[in-house]
């Protein structure tokens, strides 16, 4: 007997950090840093507009003439953003986050950001998986 494929609701980080597109390059750094992480959802008056990610922000860094500390993370964020809903199936969206290369899904419910989901999400449900299904 087979078990359903799990929701991406259920793997999830929930609540996840954001930052303003008006926000500093340096601000999103410093989140990054404070917060452990490397990707944040980007918004424009509530709304999904973008994401930045850790990468991106160093690569804007190391680029001759640019001070963090005024470039705006509009300038450095990617507009193409690969969101899901709270009820996609689990096997969909690492598919395609494995098909096109995406280090993360932002899931979006009624237009606003409830959770993400990185490739250390996507390591962590499998060793849930892996553990829960094949260690008995």
């Amino acid at each position: 007997m087979s078990k359903p494929i799990p929701r991406i609701q259920k793997h999830m980080t929930t609540s996840p950090h954001s930052i303003g597109v008006d926000q500093t390059v340096a601000k999103a750094h410093d989140m990054m840093r404070e917060h452990g992480i490397r990707h944040l959802p980007v918004l424009a008056g509530g709304k999904l507009v973008g994401i930045l990610t850790d990468r991106d922000l160093h690569l804007v860094e190391s680029l001759k003439d640019v001070d963090a500390n005024t470039l705006r993370v509009e300038d450095a964020m990617a507009g193409v953003v690969y969101s899901v809903e709270p009820e996609t199936p689990l096997d969909e969206v690492v598919a395609t986050m494995a098909e096109h290369k995406y280090g993360s899904a932002v899931v979006m419910q009624n237009g606003k950001v409830v959770g993400i989901f990185t490739t250390v999400d996507v390591c962590r449900t499998l060793a849930e998986l892996l553990h829960s299904r094949l260690a008995k």
